[in-house]
């Protein structure tokens, strides 16, 4: 489902040239949920973002859904993001002049999906997750694990192939941290959603099905499974 090879980046300041990412290849099905590890400077931002086509790699192939994202022009992959790609944020990233139920029904907007389709599928979502009784607050109202609730939701309005969370725990304490941890493996396994979480946690990363591990910009474990760093 999402397929990375031979994939390097470097980055160019004037004359200068710095190599973060080399020779990268790893594949992540349809379903998994999949932990990218690494500290900082270890590459993984960067990577998250070649893999959300947010940055084209200087070499290599990035393919989700069958569609090589590095051969799209901009709006082909504008569109090509509203479709396939979800994001959850560390800072949630959530408007604050709109509801939360308006937070939600964003990207559909995006999609032309009418208020009726829109508002229904925020409720549901918002059910889902564990906020019902939220929809007409705003963000400020909410707490951070609530916030975050509401990113997971909007993340999943347009069923996407795959869901990318960056840090989506670096701003909770350790019990809301395990509580958001357990409704996206919840929610992988209900729905069968892909998951690709980017995080320093080791302890995070274990909750997953699969760890792949960054280091200085090579991937130095693809085949994890969670618990084998014990």
């Amino acid at each position: 489902m999402l397929v990375v090879e031979r994939l390097s980046h470097t980055f160019r300041n004037g004359n200068e040239y710095t190599s973060v990412l080399q020779d990268i290849d790893f594949h992540i099905k349809k379903g998994e949920i999949v932990a990218l590890l690494g500290s900082s400077g270890s590459g993984k931002s960067t990577l998250l973002n070649l893999m959300a086509g947010l940055m084209k790699p200087t070499e290599g192939s990035i393919r989700i859904a069958g569609k090589a994202i590095e051969t799209m022009n901009e709006n082909k992959l504008a569109e090509f993001r509203r479709v396939h790609i979800g994001f959850i944020f560390q800072s949630y990233e959530l408007i604050p002049h709109l509801t939360v139920r308006e937070n939600i029904e964003l990207p559909l907007v995006f999609q032309g999906i009418s208020s009726k389709v829109r508002k229904d599928r925020a409720l549901e979502l918002l059910q889902q997750v564990g906020i019902s009784g939220k929809s007409e607050l705003f963000p400020s109202q909410l707490s951070g694990g609530q916030q975050q609730r509401v990113s997971i939701a909007r993340s999943l309005i347009t069923m996407p192939t795959v869901v990318f969370a960056d840090e989506p725990t670096g701003n909770l304490d350790t019990k809301t941290e395990t509580e958001i941890i357990d409704l996206l493996i919840g929610l992988n396994e209900q729905f069968g959603l892909t998951f690709v979480i980017v995080t320093h946690e080791h302890e995070v990363a274990k909750r997953t099905q699969r760890i792949l591990q960054l280091k200085d910009g090579y991937l130095i474990d693809g085949n994890s499974k969670a618990g084998d760093e014990d």
